[in-house]
């Protein structure tokens, strides 16, 4: 070998000996270069600052250099660095590598950590467009100078489970303290930082951070390292015919307890690039030149220089660091993966930089978690639906309802001509029922969501059972309120002349309160139509412990001004509930069980009232759990709905079937004939009466001759008022030939009524010895076949005194000493009263009276 290729040796020895010294290892150089013989290549270069100003003015001298230890990335720009090669790979070179691992464990999204130092943000930044176009987003990227906690911090909140780090030794302990202080290792994370730190490098360096040494292993455990090879793993032979075994062993014997260098392989493979480079060379010169051979070469010589340029880049063979190829003057080398396993470094992979393939070796990466870490936060949208059991429990309830509702309508029907349920408005029941049947059917809707149905069909579902609701509930309560309507208008209004109020009338207002309901869900759904909202909650951690995040998401019935339009709806039910209970109140009074509702209008008014606050307040409380939410409303309607159904119903189907008569007749009319009856009963004890008793007899004769003569007058205008209720007109020729007898029974029940039992039992005897001493007036036959006689008839009467009555109690009975004016109580039919049905005719003009 030429002395000259020597002397290149000789030279890389010199600036390894002066250990990165600038000064020393340029004056090496220039030295050499002046005072030496003549060079074919330089074979050296460790410090990157020496290595980059003599590589940068090689040009100039066409000398070819070949580095064994420069792993700098500046030194790959062929631009500025034209003659430089080397065969260790470049610190970038780790990052094909790095991509192809990302690819492998299909991690899309990773993050960085990098030391403000040259040599690593020039990695970072290689990397960068390495993975640029690859689909593999850098999500955040954090640069350090001292203190790494702060950037590791951003990188957790940023959702960073891959982290790319660039830092020396004494900086990695720094960043793994602060890793296990923001709990960012196990099975959520994956750290993969440089492979090139010295053996148990985390013991040196322990005390520069403020963590301890088994929770800075603790975050270590799992980082993979990256790495160039330093000796092949392959077992074939080399150029020099050893395996890299064999040259291993070699090196090792003739070291003895020397310091190892990493780089040593690549020396090694150095020396054969040059040999083969200067061989091909001389090869070339050989065939084309025979005239010039490699001991010509000077500095001036560019086209010698080219051709030991055109001989490198050619090289192509498997050494000891494997296979030996150069691309722009970059070694395509071997990268190795290992995995920081139990306190030790384990070899788990290498990247082929040639053949551009990754091979893990099997079972021996070990990731913390069952699978390899999301590259992510994974993001399981959950739908939180109603539970099937609970939807199918409160189903089977409204079912029951809904069932109790038909038995209801079929009673109702069934005895629609029975005179208790004719007197309460059987069409108005009927609707009440249909009312309660349409709020039941609301529950199915209200249950149904995104589990049962799909998008398109829940946001239909929102509106159809806002519909239904509000309809059902204004049908029910409507109906209720407008026959209690009629019954305050005919108890109420005194002056009142001949007037019927029919079910078509009720029904009109209760289309009318319909048609209010109509109005405002129609501008409901043109104005601002409900919509399906989506509402997601904070991520929660998955129950069977998966490296995924659950997210609830909740659907809703929703729209642009929703406080508005509830305060619209819930305003005019307000309002419809307060006509209700002034209804109720003011029919308190009126004392036929058949025809007053007003003490179970209240109780289903206090009752829904109190429950809808309670179930609205809870429900927009619980808007988050629709399990709670759909339980809630689904019990408020059929409490409502059921307490509504039992309260106008049950009582009327407990009275049909004990005591029918006793709901259609007036309670005080009915307490008179009973207290009449014990009077009479007792009428025979007193038949013997002392002679003291006499004046007080005629006493209270001369107050009975004294209330007759008032009857008298009143009874005149009793006649005008029974012909103005009259459908026709006519004469009054009975009434008024027989009106004495009539008063003078009257007076006898109010005598009986109103003295003691022994005055009673006196003046009544008295009264029936002497009828008509008291009186002028003899009554006329009854027997007569005269026309009179059926306009007196007992049908006649009493149709009416269903008119009749109800006028005369306010009228006139407080005038006489009756039942006080506010106990409004229509009659019943006379036919059913004692009075009328085995007593002779003459009584029939007094009843009317009462």
């Amino acid at each position: 070998m030429p002395r000259n290729r020597i002397l290149v040796f000789r030279y890389i020895n010199n600036s390894f000996f002066f250990q990165c010294d600038n000064a020393k290892g340029l004056k090496a150089f220039y030295d050499a270069i002046k005072y030496g013989p003549n060079h074919l290549m330089v074979f050296g270069g460790v410090c990157a600052t020496v290595t980059s100003i003599i590589a940068e003015s090689l040009k100039g001298w066409n000398l070819v250099q070949l580095s064994f230890a420069a792993t700098t990335p500046e030194l790959a720009d062929k631009k500025k660095y034209p003659y430089f090669f080397r065969t260790v790979p470049s610190d970038n070179a780790v990052n094909p590598a790095i991509l192809k691992l990302l690819k492998y464990y299909r991690w899309k999204r990773v993050g960085t950590l990098t030391q403000d130092v040259q040599r690593f943000s020039e990695v970072r930044n290689d990397l960068t467009g390495v993975l640029y176009g690859e689909d593999i987003e850098i999500s955040d990227t954090e640069s350090f100078s001292n203190d790494p906690c702060t950037n590791v911090k951003k990188l957790k909140g940023n959702d960073v489970r891959i982290i790319l780090g660039q830092f020396d030794e004494q900086m990695a302990a720094k960043v793994f303290c602060c890793a296990y202080d923001e709990e960012m290792y196990g099975s959520k994370y994956q750290w993969i930082i440089p492979g090139w730190y010295e053996s148990s490098w985390w013991e040196s360096w322990i005390n520069s951070s403020h963590c301890l040494s088994k929770n800075l292993l603790t975050a270590m455990e799992g980082y993979i390292g990256v790495d160039f090879e330093p000796l092949s793993s392959k077992v074939i032979k080399t150029i020099s015919g050893r395996t890299p075994q064999q040259y291993e062993k070699e090196y090792n014997d003739k070291r003895g307890d020397g310091q190892s260098s990493k780089f040593h392989g690549y020396a090694y493979d150095g020396i054969w690039v040059i040999a083969k480079t200067l061989q091909r060379a001389m090869k070339y010169l050989n065939t084309t030149n025979k005239h010039q051979k490699i001991e010509d070469f000077n500095y001036t010589n560019h086209k010698l220089g080219k051709i030991f340029l055109d001989a490198m880049n050619e090289t192509n063979f498997f050494g000891v660091t494997g296979q030996v190829v150069f691309r722009n003057g970059e070694r395509m080398g071997t990268i190795k993966f290992t995995q920081f396993q139990d306190r030790k470094e384990v070899k788990v992979g290498e990247y082929n930089a040639v053949a551009d393939t990754l091979e893990i070796i099997n079972n021996t990466i070990r990731f913390q978690g069952l699978e390899p870490p999301k590259d992510k936060t994974i993001i399981q949208e959950q739908l939180r639906k109603i539970s099937l059991p609970l939807y199918s429990i409160l189903s089977a309830l409204t079912i029951l309802g809904m069932i109790m509702a038909s038995a209801f309508l079929f009673f109702n029907i069934k005895n629609r001509n029975q005179k208790l349920i004719k007197m309460s408005s059987p069409y108005m029941n009927n609707l009440i029922i249909l009312g309660g049947m349409l709020s039941y059917a609301s529950i199915f809707l209200f249950g149904l969501d995104g589990s049962f149905v799909s998008e398109k069909t829940f946001e239909t579902l929102c509106t159809v059972r806002t519909w239904i609701l509000t309809v059902g509930y204004t049908t029910a309560f409507g109906a209720m309120f407008a026959k209690t309507w009629r019954v305050h208008a005919i108890f109420k209004n005194v002056k009142m002349k001949k007037k019927i109020i029919k079910d078509q009338k009720l029904l009109v207002i209760v289309g009318g309160m319909l048609l209010i309901d109509l109005c405002i869900l129609i501008c409901w759904q043109v104005v601002d139509p409900l919509r399906r909202t989506v509402e997601k909650y904070n991520m929660e951690p998955d129950p069977a412990g998966r490296d995924i995040s659950i997210r609830p998401i909740l659907e809703h019935c929703e729209n642009t001004h929703m406080t508005i339009w509830l305060g619209i709806v819930y305003a005019y039910k307000g309002l419809l509930m307060l006509f209700g209970c002034f209804l109720a109140w003011e029919t308190r009074n009126v004392s036929i069980p058949a025809l007053n509702d007003s003490k179970y209008i209240g109780m289903s008014v206090y009752n829904v009232g109190i429950m809808c606050i309670i179930g609205a307040a809870v429900s927009f409380l619980t808007r988050d759990q629709p399990n709670v939410q759909f339980c809630i409303v689904a019990l408020v309607i059929i409490f409502c709905s059921t307490i509504t159904l039992c309260l106008v119903f049950v009582p009327k189907l407990i009275t049909l079937r004990t005591n029918p008569d006793a709901a259609t007749q007036n309670r005080r009319f009915q307490f008179t004939q009973n207290q009449k009856k014990e009077d009479s009963k007792t009428s025979t004890s007193v038949t013997s009466v002392n002679q003291a008793s006499t004046s007080r007899l005629e006493g209270l004769q001369s107050e009975n001759h004294r209330l007759r003569m008032k009857i008298t007058e009143l009874d005149k205008d009793l006649e005008e008022v029974t012909m103005q209720l009259q459908d026709t007109p006519e004469k009054t020729t009975y009434i008024k030939q027989n009106h004495y007898q009539d008063l003078n029974d009257i007076l006898s029940i109010r005598n009986f009524t109103d003295s003691k039992d022994g005055e009673k039992a006196v003046l009544k005897n008295h009264l029936d010895q002497n009828p008509q001493s008291q009186w002028s007036t003899t009554e006329p036959s009854r027997t007569s076949k005269d026309p009179i006689e059926d306009i007196n008839s007992p049908e006649h009467i009493q149709r009416r005194l269903s008119l009749q009555l109800p006028i005369l109690h306010h009228a006139y009975l407080p005038s006489i000493g009756g039942v006080d004016a506010s106990c409004a109580s229509p009659c019943v039919s006379p036919s059913t009263s004692p009075r009328h049905r085995h007593v002779p005719p003459s009584f029939r003009v007094m009843v009317s009276g009462l």
